[in-house]
């Protein structure tokens, strides 16, 4: 069990850390849709790679997600809300800055938060391409969120919408509470993003074979100054490619 905080609505909010003990700004990290801070990073080598070189690494469960509360009403999700959690974990551990790390939901989190949260140092954006400019979010285009909140929802298998079903194949194999999930992606981001308003340098990291992550060198260039980097992989499986910590690590030395 992590350490826990209540946020401005109420919501518990489980963030858990490693190299407590090492100086400098914190590595925050914001994991993905259905996953938690211990599947997306710990298991994948992230953390092991960010505390190697010398780095405090902080990493949140997202309401709805881990051993976060998960409230099944949909007014309590929504990347903004989550990037307010952001914000206010920072303003309960009092970090002057940190870094920011998120992975596809956790990735519309972090720009949403990077828009508007002047503490933030360094911005790494992962699992998400130019579906952020076209659809303000996560890439409905690749997979529509009404067939996500049915594949969650459904008793029988076999109405799972195929495009659908790895999300509920990871809801099932990780025990979660598909009803609080369901109530995230009913509120999904799909508003612009204000990403001129980003001053933090950032990195936009993608797998080579992750088709929610099309095109990152669009996403780019809509950031001033950000950098590109491709990992081979596709989007449930690039966290853990090597080349992918190396190239967060390289960024945020």
């Amino acid at each position: 069990m992590g350490e826990r905080f209540e946020t401005s609505d109420g919501v518990g909010i489980v963030w858990h850390e490693w190299g407590a003990e090492l100086a400098g700004p914190p590595v925050v990290l914001h994991h993905g849709f259905g996953a938690n801070a211990k599947l997306n990073w710990l298991g994948a080598g992230v953390i092991a790679a960010l505390t190697a070189a010398g780095r405090r690494v902080i990493a949140l469960d997202a309401r709805g997600h881990g051993e976060s509360d998960k409230p099944h009403d949909p007014a309590f999700y929504g990347e903004d809300r989550m990037a307010r959690d952001v914000s206010e974990l920072i303003d309960h551990l009092g970090f002057p800055e940190f870094d920011l790390v998120g992975y596809s939901m956790g990735a519309i989190v972090s720009l949403i938060a990077g828009s508007r949260e002047p503490r933030i140092r360094r911005l790494v954006i992962g699992g998400v391409g130019d579906g952020i400019l076209a659809q303000g979010g996560v890439d409905t285009r690749v997979v529509d969120n009404k067939d996500i909140v049915k594949a969650l929802l459904v008793d029988d298998p076999a109405d799972i919408p195929p495009s659908a079903r790895g999300f509920r194949q990871l809801a099932d194999a990780t025990g979660a509470d598909r009803k609080a999930l369901a109530a995230q992606v009913q509120v999904v981001h799909a508003s612009r993003i204000p990403l001129e308003d980003i001053k933090a340098q950032t990195l936009v990291l993608a797998g080579d074979a992750d088709p929610l992550a099309a095109r990152p060198e669009r996403l780019a260039a809509a950031i001033k100054g950000a950098q590109v980097r491709i990992a081979p992989g596709d989007h449930r499986s690039v966290v853990a490619a090597p080349q992918f910590a190396a190239a967060l690590v390289e960024f945020l030395a």
